[in-house]
């Protein structure tokens, strides 16, 4: 009754139908090698980029009100 069911399909189960197993596992990923030719690069010539004072920054802007409520 259940072949009747399904309509007769089944899955293969031959052994010709199988996934061979593996016998050895594959080998690991290799590393992936640094970038390193030579020396470092120079500093920039007009130096590093210095960011300004934020305290003198601020001090620019006007005050703005407290609206504690």
């Amino acid at each position: 009754m259940m072949e009747e069911m399904n309509g007769g399909c089944s899955t293969p189960n031959r052994w010709e139908c199988r996934i061979p197993t593996a016998l050895v596992p594959p080998p690991p990923p290799k590393k992936k090698a640094l970038f390193r030719v030579g020396k470092k690069p120079d500093p920039p010539k007009n130096g590093y980029f210095q960011p300004p004072d934020l305290d003198q920054l601020f001090s620019l802007l006007p005050p703005t009100p407290n609206n504690n409520t």
